[in-house]
């Protein structure tokens, strides 16, 4: 007798949960909305596995990061993908920044972050990163780079195979509860379930209105846009260079990443969307937009960091702004090797009632429906890790007696 369980969205999160449970004996179905999984998050972010820098010791993002990215590691060898170790460097462009450093410094001790050191040479700064600008830095030389979408339909392989099933093109309109189980509608289709997880990123505060959630968190979606650099000169950067974090917020700033496949883009900013799948400036959605105005955290929010809005759009809209945020780390960097945008990723950030932006993931209950509420970064990262932990807190074993698959 097995549970059948059935999860809401095709991102990484949501197939790494169905892969675990597929494992154990579950009859997994996953609804995904889009024409193909990783669509929106999944699909549209840097391909960074984090080693845990940032996060705050005892954390889940500190926990479940430190646990995942061996597990990605892990997967990646087993299937034959690509996972490179480039390396990171955390650099305080001058001295104003040293005191933020150190407290990257201790975190990631703290959260045993493998070989991580503290540069103040700025000789063997240049020796792993040539172009460089600063006065120190945070070194991970673990720090990799992956093909997240990738990952995803290897997952969904390990699923099919386990017997469970991948629907795209159904995205849930109602679901309800009925006598301990969960009722899900979708345009083409109707089932009941013993259990229902939701991943659903940019909807879950929407997907969790179905079932009477609380209305808090709610999904802020922030734009983040890259630049391509011209392919003569990614020479300038070898591995990851990344800013001094602002602690205010959950956005690590405009960095340097050489992907997984040789490239290097430049970015992300953090530029709040006019819709939830909001990917430039045209897509705009006024439900989603007078919803975010309406919320009683808005304007907190925008009282206290209306300069940074400004900023990041400024940004946004102006190339040279831009260009000269980048320019502090690589001061050889010129206009013109920001060749073109090479995409916009949308960040599903919750923000509660009074305005706060939630760094830590979030997860939530109602009767037979788990729900994520807050999973950005590093979430990719920890995917594998997040599964392991929902499944540990919020499912359990399989129920006895539950319907047969």
């Amino acid at each position: 007798m097995t549970d059948l369980v059935g999860i809401i969205g095709g991102g990484i999160v949501g197939v790494a949960l169905a892969r675990a449970l597929s494992a154990r004996g579950d009859d997994v179905t996953v609804l995904e909305k889009e024409a193909r999984l990783s669509q929106h998050q999944t699909g549209h972010n840097s391909g960074v596995v984090h080693a845990g820098l940032y996060y705050k010791p005892g954390s889940l993002k500190a926990t479940l990061c430190a646990a995942g990215r061996v597990s990605i590691r892990e997967f990646c060898e087993e299937k034959g993908l690509p996972y490179r170790e480039v390396g990171k460097l955390v650099v305080a462009v001058d001295k104003s920044e040293l005191a933020a450093l150190a407290e990257i410094e201790r975190r990631s001790l703290e959260n045993g972050v493998p070989d991580v050191a503290r540069i103040d040479d700025v000789a063997r700064l240049r020796e792993i990163e040539p172009h460089v600008a600063g006065v120190a830095a945070v070194h991970s030389p673990h720090t990799a780079v992956v093909d997240y979408a990738s990952i995803t339909e290897a997952m969904a392989q390990d699923v099919r195979a386990a017997g469970g099933t991948i629907r795209l093109g159904h995205e849930v309109t109602a679901m309800a509860l009925e006598n301990g189980r969960v009722r899900v509608v979708t345009p083409v289709s109707e089932d009941v379930f013993d259990r229902v997880i939701v991943c659903a990123g940019l909807q879950s505060d929407v997907v969790a209105r179905f079932v009477g959630a609380d209305p808090s968190p709610k999904i802020l979606p922030f734009r983040g846009e890259y630049w391509e650099l011209a392919p003569e000169r990614t020479g300038l950067v070898k591995s990851m260079i990344y800013p001094v974090p602002d602690p205010r917020f959950p956005f690590l700033g405009v960095h340097f990443t050489r992907g997984v496949y040789d490239n290097v883009h430049v970015g992300p900013n953090a530029v709040p969307a006019l819709a939830r799948e909001g990917y430039n400036w045209l897509q705009w959605s006024a439900k989603d937009t007078v919803e975010s105005l309406r919320w009683p955290g808005a304007w907190p929010l925008a009282k206290q960091h209306w300069r940074m809005g400004v900023d990041e759009i400024s940004g946004s809209l102006i190339k040279p702004l831009y260009y000269r945020r980048a320019r502090r780390f690589i001061p050889e960097l010129r206009s013109s090797d920001l060749t073109h945008k090479h995409g916009a990723g949308v960040r599903a950030q919750a923000w509660g009632r009074a305005g706060e932006l939630l760094d830590d993931f979030v997860v939530d209950q109602v009767g037979p429906v788990t729900l994520l509420r807050n999973a950005p970064s590093p979430a990719a990262t920890s995917s594998i890790a997040i599964a392991e932990y929902v499944i540990d807190h919020y499912l359990g074993a399989p129920r006895a007696g539950s319907a047969s698959a």
